[in-house]
């Protein structure tokens, strides 16, 4: 009795690779690859990513080169797409910082300020050369920090979180099918 359960759970465990190994197959037969949650056409092979500008109202001088070069690490890193300053990339990648607002209050109590909110936006133009197509989308996200913090103590605790998670968001909005 306990050898069959054995053999049955091993002859299960075989019958589920090869499963995965079939559909790992089949589908990247289709045109397109997926490669760590990026799906980019097949024909797609190279990238340029320019700087991004800060045009926001209050200006961290520290967020565009962070976020231009965690966006330019994810890219190489996550995509098998090679980076190029080329005008002919197949995909052109521009944004701009457009909001940098610390000025919410979002959470008070006993009539004072409690918590107080960072609003980060970028615009982000996706060009595709190939397809002689152009998408714009923007990216924004909050980020809540302590009202007994001062601006420049909250960006030195907020940042690698504001770069991480605007970063994933304009990664996400290009390379991913949502």
């Amino acid at each position: 009795m306990k050898n069959n359960r054995i053999n049955n759970s091993f002859l299960f465990s075989y019958a589920s690779l090869i499963v995965v190994v079939l559909l790992s197959t089949i589908i990247s037969g289709c045109g397109i690859y997926s490669f760590k949650d990026a799906v980019i056409p097949d024909n797609i092979k190279t990238v340029k990513i320019g700087f991004i500008e800060n045009k926001a109202r209050y200006v961290n001088p520290q967020l565009a080169p962070l976020l231009t070069d965690k966006l330019q690490q994810k890219i190489i890193g996550q995509t098998k797409l090679t980076r190029t300053n080329s005008d002919d990339a197949h995909y052109q990648i521009y944004a701009t910082i457009t909001n940098y607002d610390p000025t919410q209050t979002v959470g008070v109590s006993a009539q004072q300020a409690t918590t107080n909110r960072l609003t980060v936006t970028v615009h982000v133009i996706l060009k595709k050369t190939l397809d002689n197509k152009e998408q714009e989308f923007d990216v924004s996200r909050n980020f809540d920090f302590s009202a007994n913090l001062t601006l420049n103590q909250a960006e030195g605790q907020l940042m690698d979180d504001i770069v991480r998670n605007i970063t994933d968001d304009i990664f996400n909005q290009i390379f991913s099918n949502w």
